[in-house]
């Protein structure tokens, strides 16, 4: 499994307005400009996380982005389900997936099931208030 640009900058997005919260709405170009990403870019992703409420927006001169929750409130899961869809590792494990004919007898279904479950468990268990209190690499 990989992460996709867009699954990275999304948290690199809802990290810098984690770490500027209390400072009201943030324009998107101060954003971009903190963290190396397109304006352009940033604005692709915006509407997704605005749509599903993770973050408030507010158009024209003073406008911006803001979190809409405390950073405790929000997981890394939950931003990365939102901008990379499911995180399962194998086609069968999606939701909704056609039953696989080969379940019965597959040797690495169980294997491919604890690595879902152990990824979801992982970047559920991270907010992120976690991440404004990892030290930089």
């Amino acid at each position: 499994m990989m992460i996709s640009t867009k699954g990275r900058y999304a948290l690199r997005v809802m990290a810098d307005l984690a770490q500027h919260s209390g400072q009201g709405h943030i324009p998107m170009r101060e954003v971009a400009l903190r963290q190396g990403i397109s304006l352009k870019y940033i604005e692709r992703i915006m509407p997704a996380l605005s749509r599903e409420g993770l973050v408030d927006g507010i158009h024209g001169k003073g406008g911006g982005y803001r979190l809409s929750r405390e950073p405790k409130d929000y997981t890394v899961g939950e931003i990365l389900r939102l901008t990379e869809g499911e995180l399962a590792p194998v086609a069968c494990l999606r939701e909704g997936a056609a039953p696989c004919p080969r379940k019965e007898e597959c040797r690495t279904l169980s294997m491919w099931t604890r690595f879902y479950e152990m990824t979801n468990s992982f970047f559920d268990s991270i907010t992120l208030e976690d991440l404004l209190k990892l030290p930089d690499r």
